[in-house]
This record gives C-alpha cells, sequence and structure tokens, in this order.
C-alpha cells in the first residue's frame, strides 16, 4: 500500500534532512513547494493518487467532509496552498490565524523542535497578511477553479495592536473581509502567543466579541467587501455579504482553562449561536524535563503542541462532551500522530480531528493512514458510521481530571 512505503520514505529518508535545518525556515520552504503544487493540477492530482485517503463522509455545521481527519490552523497562514490541502487526503482544513492589521509577528527565533518528545514549541505571534490580502488569494483560488472540495475554514486572530477593549471591532473587520470566501469560522481567543489574548476567553469578553460577530453574521444582503481596499485603520470593513445565510461560528479553546472556566464558555453555546468548539489551543504547561537538553527547550516561551498536550486535550474534549450531552459538535485536537489517536479523541466525544504536528513528524501518509485505520475500528467495532462512535467512551470513563488554574 502507498501510505507505509510514504510513512517509512518520509521517516527515513526525508524528515532527518528537515530536522537537520532551522524549523521555521523548512516551514517556509515547504509551503513555497506546496504552493508550487497548488497551482498545477496534474500536479496535485499525482499527489493526490497517493495521499488520498479512503472515504469516511459525515455531515456537520451543514457542510459535507469527505472525511474527518482536518488541518489544523497555524500551516497555511497566508492562504498559499489551499488546494494541495485537498490534495493530501485532507477533509477539511482550517487556515489562518488571520488578523486585520498585517502583522510579522513575534522576532525569531520563534519555532523550536522537541523531537524526542514528538513536540514543536512555537512563539510565532500571529504572523499573516492582514484580512484584505487574505481575502484577496482566497478570491483568487476561486476564480482559477482550483478552490478544493472539501470545507474550507479560516481562524480568525486579534492584531496585536488593536487593545482588548475594541477586540470586537477587530474581529468583526476580518469576518466581513472574509465571510464570502470561508466556509466557517473559528474565533481563536486561546493563542498564548498575542499579549493578553486570552483574556478574552472571560465570559464577558467572548460574549462581546461573538455578539458583534454574530450580528455581522446576520446582517443583510451587503456587497462583498473587495479584496483589493487595504486596511489602514482599525475600523470595521465596508459590510460584507451576502453569504447565502449565515456561517457556523465556532470558539477554539485553552488546554489550560479549568473545567469552571469551559462552563463559562459553554454558556453562552445558545444565546450567541455557537456552532462548536475547537480543543484544544497549544499549552503554556510544560512536562517534566528529564534532561538537560529538554530543560532548556521547555524554558522557550510559547505554546507547545504534539504528543505532551495529547492528554490533555482529550480530557477537555470529554468534559465538553459530558456537559453538553454531546449536542455541542467539537473538533479533537492534540497530539494526534496515528489512528490511534484520533480514535480516541472520536471517543471521548470529538466529531473531527485536526493536525498539525503530526503532520510535521509523519509526512504527507499521515491523513490516508489516518483513515483507514478510523475505518478498520469502525469495521472491527460492528459500526457502519462515524457518528456512532463519537463519545462512545465518555459516558463510561468516570475518570475525572484534576481542574488547572492556569
Amino acid at each position: 500500500m502507498p501510505t507505509p512505503d510514504l510513512t517509512w520514505a518520509y521517516r527515513t529518508l526525508i524528515r532527518p534532512l528537515l530536522f537537520a535545518q532551522d524549523a521555521e525556515t523548512i516551514h517556509e520552504r515547504t509551503m513555497r513547494a506546496l504552493e508550487w503544487v497548488a497551482r498545477r493540477e496534474v500536479v496535485s492530482e499525482a499527489l493526490a493518487s497517493v495521499c488520498r485517503p479512503p472515504a469516511l463522509p459525515l455531515r456537520l455545521f451543514g457542510l459535507s467532509f469527505p472525511n474527518p481527519v482536518g488541518l489544523a490552523a497555524g500551516m497555511d497562514k497566508a492562504a498559499a496552498a489551499v488546494p494541495a490541502w485537498a490534495a493530501l487526503g485532507f477533509g477539511f482544513s482550517e487556515l489562518g490565524a488571520v488578523t486585520w492589521h498585517a502583522q510579522p509577528g513575534n522576532p525569531p527565533p520563534r519555532v523550536f523542535r522537541v523531537v524526542t518528545e514528538r513536540a514543536i514549541i512555537n512563539r510565532m505571534g500571529f504572523n499573516n497578511p492582514g484580512a484584505a490580502a487574505f481575502a484577496r488569494r482566497l478570491a483568487e483560488w476561486r476564480a482559477a477553479g482550483r478552490w478544493p472540495a472539501h470545507p474550507v475554514g479560516v481562524n480568525l486572530g486579534k492584531s496585536k495592536l488593536t487593545p482588548l477593549d475594541r477586540a470586537a471591532e477587530d474581529y468583526v473587520a476580518s469576518f466581513r473581509a472574509l465571510r464570502s470566501w470561508a466556509d466557517f469560522f473559528v474565533v481563536n481567543v486561546s493563542s498564548p502567543n498575542t499579549p493578553h489574548l486570552r483574556q478574552l476567553q472571560d465570559r464577558e469578553a467572548l460574549d462581546t466579541i461573538l455578539t458583534a460577530l454574530q450580528q455581522a453574521n446576520t446582517e443583510g444582503n451587503h456587497p462583498p467587501a473587495s479584496p483589493a481596499a487595504a486596511p489602514n485603520s482599525q475600523a470595521p470593513a465596508a459590510a460584507a455579504g451576502p453569504a447565502p445565510g449565515s456561517k457556523p461560528i465556532l470558539v477554539k479553546v485553552a488546554p489550560d482553562l479549568s473545567f469552571n472556566a469551559l462552563d463559562q464558555i459553554l454558556e453562552l453555546v445558545g444565546p450567541r449561536r455557537i456552532a462548536g468548539l475547537v480543543a484544544t489551543n497549544t499549552t503554556i504547561t510544560r512536562p517534566e524535563a528529564t534532561t538537560p537538553a529538554l530543560a532548556r527547550l521547555y524554558a522557550e516561551g510559547g505554546g507547545l503542541s504534539g504528543q505532551p498536550l495529547r492528554t490533555r486535550s482529550t480530557e477537555v474534549i470529554r468534559h465538553l462532551h459530558r456537559q453538553t450531552g454531546g449536542r455541542l459538535p467539537l473538533i479533537g485536537v492534540g497530539g494526534i500522530f496515528d489512528a490511534q489517536d484520533a480514535w480516541e479523541k472520536i471517543a471521548a466525544g470529538a466529531n473531527l480531528v485536526q493536525v498539525y504536528t503530526g503532520l510535521v513528524f509523519e509526512g504527507p501518509g499521515l491523513v490516508r493512514s489516518i483513515v483507514t485505520g478510523l475505518r478498520a475500528r469502525l469495521a472491527a467495532a460492528g459500526l457502519t458510521d462515524l457518528t456512532q462512535a463519537v463519545g462512545c467512551e465518555a459516558a463510561t470513563d468516570d475518570r475525572r481530571p484534576p481542574l488547572t488554574t492556569k
């Protein structure tokens, strides 16, 4: 089968060469290569012939997903390779994070591999070209007939220069600029790499942001925001639309929130029509370092992703599933490297899953491998549909993880 050969080749031949070089430099080179692939239909089809997984379709948020494995935000921050993600087999992609103002992010070095722990630390700081430029790029992909046959979401962040008390304006400006071009949106108030951003997870602050976003989401017919108009202020863009109907708006939460804080966010689900939660973002906590080299890496500031996050993100998913009785769609992300990790998230209550660090460590055969493994697990369990597996272990597992206070 193609996937084991591809995975072996990546781990054995390609990854050592990549990991011998600076992490952010390799990321940029990889994105340029994927952009080249994305612009060439024949090359994209060749890649898809190797990486495309078997079908495992489902519907969520009124959207059709070819399979439940998506690309997490943070990988494609400039909409540079939109068609390539479908060619790699992803069932959906979440682009960004995008902010209203273009910004370079934090100074380098700002990405660190923790190879022995299969983890990454990043403090990128929402580096992106800004919402207007991002909208132009999405419009170009559509005009070129290269739009992927899977749902495309956009992760919305707050511009660093925008004060917290004007955060709602910032999010709404980006949403209006991008509303016509994406299938769903994720409100990112949980990145640890923009100063004070996580304060917006507070119930009152988040309520203000979501109220403003949903007002923009249900506005009447307006001309789409022009991608050619570059932003030059913090004020919201001219009213955008009309997307046919409102767009699903999700919220991405931090793994470091206490269960009580998560429950306060859940109180907004009905009043603010939250379509779902993404659980979770990266963590500011660190595992115990067993070597001096590991201690030095863990001393770097930023969010930790990958294997060390797996258990906590699953605990958060399980709690959210239990608290909502499985009625709120959840996207599980954090430490997914294979089908077993994905199944763990789904069994805890995730309807969909996303990968980022797993893709870096496992390579382009990852999605096919996960989907193939999930299909095998469903068959072994006598299930015919992935939705039957969602939360199948959440209700029977009575372990209650300790609260965190960070």
